[in-house]
């Protein structure tokens, strides 16, 4: 018998105005995409971006955005998956199991696929990449900062929005993306910064996209950099089935439990959940140019 601890949270009261998911993964959630989205839909959530991780997720999302008007496809592979394609993963911590080290090589055909798909209409960004510091260690560095680098030059030249997982590498990321320049639109995906970083984000016109980890009660310092984030680059997503907002944490999250995150940030912002609703559901549409 599965516990209250794994029941799906009950649904929030609708939005007044609709806004979209900015970065979930319908495939790792327990439902189908129609189930999925036809709740979120009910709660005001009327239009998700669906993010690839590896070459598996980033296909399924490619045609799963084909499929669904509503659902837009990210491609990458993740900053977590560039090091196990190089240096192999014998314990298997990855989706695709065990696998032997690739070398470079293997990296540059994965790259490959993931510029095959970013050419795709419906795919509107390449990620989430980036480098994440919390899984990687020193030996798996320089796979995750080619592979970011790569990600930012298909963007680039795709022209697609480039979406950013930033996992205790705060100012190794912005060093990349000043030195390779980063593109027109550069979303900053689960954010994870302080507020200084957050004025050095809207300083080069970087989205934020803020997730149920902004309702926890230790993550002040998101609350800190929400309240001096610019309302024309504030994203909200679910990251689903993982940051479930409070008081649903450790829950399955899923993109119909994002009413209540938004309803947390227009507090912080000290609007009104409609106002900030708009100018969410503006800027993902600017951001990944839907």
């Amino acid at each position: 018998m599965s516990s209250a601890k794994d029941a799906p949270p009950p649904l929030p009261e609708p939005l007044g105005v609709p806004v979209a998911d900015s970065h979930t993964h319908l495939d790792m959630q327990s439902t189908t995409v129609e189930e999925a989205l036809v709740r979120a839909a009910s709660v005001g959530v009327t239009t998700v971006v669906q993010v690839g991780c590896d070459l598996k997720g980033s296909r399924w999302a490619a045609e799963t955005a084909e499929a669904y008007e509503n659902v837009h496809a990210a491609v990458a592979l993740h900053p977590n998956e560039a090091p196990r394609i190089v240096l192999g993963d014998p314990d298997g911590w990855s989706r695709q199991g065990a696998r032997q080290p690739g070398g470079d090589a293997a990296l540059d055909d994965a790259l490959a696929e993931i510029d095959r798909l970013a050419a795709l209409p419906h795919v509107k960004a390449v990620g989430e990449t980036g480098l994440d510091y919390f899984r990687t260690g020193a030996d798996g560095m320089a796979a995750q900062e080619r592979s970011f680098r790569a990600h930012i030059e298909i963007a680039k030249r795709r022209g697609k929005a480039l979406v950013i997982h930033d996992r205790e590498a705060h100012a190794d990321v912005l060093r990349v993306l000043r030195e390779e320049g980063a593109p027109e639109r550069t979303v900053f995906h689960c954010y994870s910064g302080d507020a200084e970083m957050a004025e050095l984000c809207a300083e080069s016109g970087y989205f934020m996209s803020f997730a149920g980890n902004m309702t926890f009660k230790n993550a002040q310092p998101l609350r800190d950099a929400l309240a001096v984030a610019p309302l024309e680059l504030i994203l909200v997503e679910t990251d689903a089935p993982f940051l479930t907002p409070a008081p649903y944490r450790g829950r399955p999250n899923a993109p119909y439990l994002i009413p209540i995150t938004v309803r947390a940030m227009a507090a912080v912002k000290a609007v009104h959940e409609d106002v900030l609703a708009a100018a969410i559901a503006e800027n993902t549409a600017r951001a990944f140019d839907y």
